[in-house]
């Protein structure tokens, strides 16, 4: 009793605070059982026709201007992990992943479209179901294992792709956060697939941080988001290695 309830955000929009995603043009994306990305559009809703969600990212206070967002979600990503684990038993763990993927150094061909629950953003299709295509009698579990995070940053470039067109802006960079932003050849393949540096923040789990920022900011523990600026730096920038053209073609 008497505790004060200062600051109310859904995950995903604490998220991008919790990024500091503050200015237009910024985005974020959390990579959980999901996939879940947010680009600010500024202080002006942005009406998206290319299949992503309109949305308010945050107010900071009664008399501040709202910030708003385009929101679009991957069904399937971290939780493609745990199929491949759990249902295949390709892997014994999570963590085992990277260093299986890591034992190839392509997919030879292998695409894997996790869509277990249909498609999210920006097709919206809930009568799609995964499949795995591309196999020969020379594919194995570390090709799949490699297709499965691909398929992630793909995914993921897809919505940004669709956010771009919405918003008529060029992404410079994309923050990430999440459980799977320690995987570190995920990170690469992100970055190779969106053509912009990939930077993981200090602290990874950033809807806890958006939380606490906009309580403190509400409470008088800060007082503008300038004093917010320093507080989750970048740890690490991956930037691209591939070229356009090689991401182009693993998108037709």
């Amino acid at each position: 009793r008497g505790v004060p309830i200062t600051g109310i955000l859904g995950d995903q929009h604490a998220a991008m605070l919790g990024q500091l995603a503050l200015d237009r043009g910024e985005a974020k994306c959390t990579y959980g059982t999901g996939c879940f990305l947010l680009l600010n559009v500024g202080n002006t809703v942005v009406e998206s026709t290319h299949g992503l969600l309109s949305t308010v990212c945050f107010k900071l206070g009664k008399d501040a201007p709202t910030t708003y967002a385009l929101e679009g979600g991957v069904a399937i990503a971290g939780r493609a992990i745990n199929w491949l684990r759990d249902n295949l038993g390709i892997i014994s763990s999570a963590k085992e992943l990277e260093t299986l993927a890591r034992e190839v150094d392509s997919c030879e061909g292998v695409v894997f479209v996790p869509a277990f629950s249909g498609l999210f953003a920006p097709y919206w299709r809930s009568d799609a179901r995964a499949v795995i295509v591309g196999m020969t009698l020379y594919t194995t579990r570390q090709h799949i294992a490699r297709a499965a995070l691909e398929s992630v940053a793909l995914q993921a470039r897809e919505l940004l792709d669709a956010m771009s067109a919405d918003a008529s802006t060029q992404l410079p960079a994309l923050k990430v956060d999440g459980g799977m932003s320690v995987n570190k050849l995920l990170l690469q393949m992100q970055a190779d697939a969106v053509q912009v540096p990939v930077i993981v923040p200090r602290e990874i789990e950033t809807t806890a941080m958006g939380a606490a920022f906009a309580s403190g900011l509400a409470s008088g523990v800060w007082r503008d988001t300038q004093q917010l600026r320093g507080l989750n730096p970048p740890a690490r920038q991956v930037v691209p290695r591939a070229s356009a053209e090689e991401c182009a073609m693993k998108l037709e």
